[in-house]
């Protein structure tokens, strides 16, 4: 995929969805659902990023399956129920100029753990049940084990990933990511350091990307044709065993002959401690890697957090989109400043990122700014 020289700000079309500039809100887990549905915590949460400018707002792990939640507080698609909710907050999403999205997922060997700051006498008494994997090995020593898939089993799976996709369509949604990193139920399948199993489904890795890519193929069937699709992966294991890159090359590249639109890269689930270092842009490399060989758009995320440094990602050809997570939860408005910043306007669309509300006093706001820099007394009122 050639370098274009695009820019940070620029537009960006996914199949008939287009973004108003390559900013991404992170999916961020935030614990705070009842029996999956979303509330107005998530209506507020999510809104602030739309408000302040983001082009793609992504809702988080919401979970296609009651036992595939990381925790008790994780949202849902798994019922109709979960729809009006979440379609509310699509409609809001979208209201401010962003476009909404939601990450499909099922925690695998990860499910029924706890909130970050909750502890075990926390925990409600529906908190707790049984998970899966694709095997009965516990994510790590003193994790709750698994019930192993049984390969006739697989297919219901491949039917509640199809039924998650279609209610995210009916709540509104113009993107879905399926979450296939970070060792949840996707990633279990993929490495070989948690999958040893001696069927179909594991061992080389043809076998290892059988399901996940079932899955994809599934979920597209079930997704409409103008909406895109996006996979986040584990671009390398914690290790220097298990997935590297020439792995995930090549299962980006079945994934975008499958219809995936974009490559979210992450990195990081199985083997022990992470090693590759932790640094600014730590992951970009990958996204690049990842979009040159596998001819697929990618999405840059992981301690991005300088407008320059996110522009450069975009201008240099290493992702197409850049997510931002943390720092967007300190500044839900990191898009306005980081346009300012760039210098990626002129004072006639200077605040398109932001409501006609909020552009309003800002535009006075600048108006003033301007008198008191000529030297002039600021006109009074409201």
């Amino acid at each position: 995929m050639s370098h274009t020289g695009a820019r940070l700000f620029d537009e960006f079309t996914l199949r008939e969805v287009t973004l108003r500039n390559r900013t991404v809100l992170s999916p961020m887990c935030q614990y705070s659902a009842t029996d999956g549905l979303a509330n107005d915590y998530h209506l507020v949460h999510l809104g602030r990023f739309a408000l302040g400018g983001f082009g793609l707002v992504m809702a988080e792990a919401t979970a296609v399956t009651a036992d595939g939640r990381l925790t008790y507080g994780d949202l849902g698609l798994w019922s109709d129920d979960q729809i009006d909710p979440l379609r509310r907050i699509a409609d809001c999403v979208r209201g401010a100029g962003a476009r909404f999205g939601i990450q499909l997922a099922h925690a695998g060997p990860k499910a029924a753990t706890l909130p970050p700051w909750a502890s075990e006498p926390d925990r409600p008494a529906s908190g707790r049940w049984e998970i899966r994997s694709v095997t009965d090995a516990p994510y790590l020593e003193g994790w709750q084990r698994p019930v192993a898939l049984r390969s006739e089993e697989l297919a219901a799976q491949l039917d509640l990933w199809r039924s998650a996709a279609e209610r995210a369509h009916r709540v509104g949604a113009d993107a879905i990511e399926l979450h296939m990193a970070h060792g949840y139920l996707l990633h279990s399948f993929l490495s070989p350091l948690s999958n040893t199993r001696e069927d179909n489904y594991g061992g080389s890795l043809e076998g290892r990307m059988r399901f996940p890519l079932q899955v994809v193929d599934a979920v597209r069937a079930a997704w409409p044709d103008g909406k895109p699709l996006l996979v986040r992966v584990a671009a390398v294991d914690n290790g220097t065993d298990g997935i590297d890159i020439e792995q995930t090359v090549e299962f980006a590249r079945r994934l975008r002959a499958l219809g995936v639109d974009a490559v979210d890269c992450s990195s990081g689930g199985y083997g022990g401690s992470y090693t590759h270092g932790i640094r600014p842009g730590y992951q970009v490399g990958w996204a690049g890697e990842i979009r040159a060989r596998a001819g697929v758009p990618t999405v840059a995320v992981g301690l991005v957090t300088e407008p320059a440094q996110a522009d450069a990602i975009v201008r240099d050809g290493h992702a197409d989109l850049v997510a931002l997570g943390r720092e967007a939860l300190a500044n839900p408005s990191w898009p306005v400043h980081a346009r300012e910043q760039l210098g990626q306007y002129d004072f006639a669309d200077r605040f398109d990122l932001l409501p006609i509300q909020s552009r309003s006093w800002l535009a006075k706001r600048q108006r003033q700014l301007d008198r008191l820099a000529r030297g002039e007394r600021p006109a009074g009122g409201r």
